[in-house]
């Protein structure tokens, strides 16, 4: 397996516009902040930049304060991996509140991993104070 030295810049965190899914465009920055205010559709997280490690897979985890699902029950964090697609990627990490509100106040603890190693790593926290 090869080794990767990556080097990782955080550019931006905090609340940003809509995440267009079918976009290559990453969302912009709105608000450089970790303290989000628990509005429904409010987008936040953060873009990464992340040299010299074109092949690699990196492993995100988005660690929420304990959303519940249909039947109650506390879903497991948000996690996934991507392949790194050059040697100079941008790469966003985010999410947005939904409906009820209640469960999404709390701690947002958002990381991106290779080989087991944290290149990013930022906490938000919602709150109804922040409104």
């Amino acid at each position: 397996m090869a080794k990767y030295k990556p080097v990782t810049k955080m550019q931006t965190y905090g609340i940003h516009s809509q995440w267009q899914s079918k976009s290559k465009d990453l969302p912009s920055i709105e608000k450089f902040t970790t303290d989000i205010p628990a509005e429904i559709d409010i987008e936040f997280g953060f873009i990464v930049n992340i040299k010299k490690a074109r092949g690699a897979k990196i492993r995100f985890c988005i660690a929420h304060p304990g959303i519940l699902d249909a039947e109650g029950n506390v879903r497991a964090p948000f996690t996934g991996e991507v392949h790194v697609t050059n040697n100079d990627w941008q790469f966003y990490l985010g999410d947005t509140v939904w409906s009820p509100i209640a469960d999404k106040c709390g701690d947002w603890r958002m990381t991106i991993e290779l080989d087991n190693k944290i290149l990013a790593d930022k906490t938000f926290n919602i709150s109804l104070e922040h409104c």
